[in-house]
């Protein structure tokens, strides 16, 4: 049994799903893979069902897949793979896109970063060692990146890539956050783990990636999602303020 999750929210990834499972399960590391589908009409859920055979077996099951009944959030999904992951005693639990933005190459540099560093969350950064980003227009890797910068001078974490959705966890961190009281479900679902993770005093580190833009598939990012971003993270610093963390 692996002691490694990887976490895959998807819809409409049938250009990527059957690459990705492949380039994660290809690993040196033996990493075990969560699929967590939101009832994508283009029959992603379909091809992963597909590969279960290729990987599971009656002793082991590897690719692991969660159908919801419809597009539920970010947040919520990575919630239910975070409560998926304790339940069945992984140790480590990862979060990776689907569509290769996110090298999978790079996964087991997260997870040793945790898993011999000693650190509680590793983040794979686009920003900590300057704009490693490929394949963006300039206006969404200046808002990308100056929202991170925005993230860290409202909440004072000190994080180079505040919005970074390829990170590693340690099983104790989600353990100790109180995951039905995590308030978004966009992508500032991101910012707002990785503040809990500070608040509540874990060890957190920087592993620098190159990010690159998917070339197949639909990008489900939009300025709509920057915005909630950017009052939620006044509304949590200030929320911040009057509770305690231990």
């Amino acid at each position: 049994m692996s002691n490694a999750l990887v976490i895959v929210p998807t819809y409409n990834e049938k250009e990527n799903i059957v690459q990705i499972i492949q380039a994660v399960m290809g690993q040196p590391k033996d990493f075990h893979l969560l699929i967590i589908d939101d009832n994508s009409p283009d029959g992603t859920a379909a091809l992963v069902k597909g590969m279960q055979n290729t990987y599971n077996t009656p002793i082991e099951t590897k690719l692991h897949l969660l159908q919801r009944a419809g597009k539920l959030g970010l947040g919520t999904a990575y919630i239910e793979g975070f409560r998926f992951a304790i339940k069945n005693g992984y140790e480590f639990v990862l979060e990776m896109d689907a569509d290769f933005s996110h090298d999978p190459r790079d996964l087991q540099r997260l997870y040793l970063a945790c898993s011999e560093k000693g650190n509680d969350l590793a983040v794979g950064s686009r920003y900590s060692t300057g704009v490693n980003v490929v394949n963006w227009p300039m206006s969404r890797v200046l808002l990308s990146y100056f929202a991170s910068r925005y993230v860290r001078l409202i909440t004072g974490i000190p994080i180079h890539d505040t919005t970074a959705g390829f990170v590693c966890y340690r099983k104790r961190v989600l353990e100790k956050i109180p995951l039905d009281k995590v308030k978004f479900v966009g992508y500032a679902f991101q910012i707002e783990m990785k503040f809990l993770t500070w608040k509540y005093g874990f060890k957190i580190t920087e592993v620098p990636i190159v990010f690159t833009d998917r070339t197949l598939g639909q990008s489900k990012m939009s300025v709509g999602i920057f915005k909630e971003g950017f009052l939620g993270v006044l509304q949590m610093t200030v929320r911040s303020w009057f509770k305690k963390y231990n």
